[in-house]
């Protein structure tokens, strides 16, 4: 499967700044954004800004099996980079 990568900065409540990636199978930025701010609720920060701005395509490439496996059960998979617990 080929995954579609979205390069993701936000601010969090505190002020830090988390980087992560949203992982999806279908190249859609908005559903991108929505899977992000999705996540982001679900760690307590849903007041966090998600735009265009913060969350932009990156790159398409292939993906590990239990990547795959989220992407398919959830939609997306988030890969945490900086400033995520």
């Amino acid at each position: 499967m080929e995954i579609h990568v979205y390069d993701t900065y936000v601010k969090a409540k505190d002020g830090h700044i988390m980087h992560f990636d949203v992982f999806t199978s279908v190249k859609d930025e908005k559903k991108a954004i929505e899977y992000a701010k999705e996540w982001l609720a679900s760690i307590g920060e849903g007041d966090a800004v998600v735009t265009s701005r913060e969350c932009r395509f990156c790159h398409s490439q292939g993906a590990p099996e239990e990547v795959i496996e989220t992407i398919n059960k959830d939609g997306y998979f988030i890969y945490k980079m900086e400033g995520c617990n």
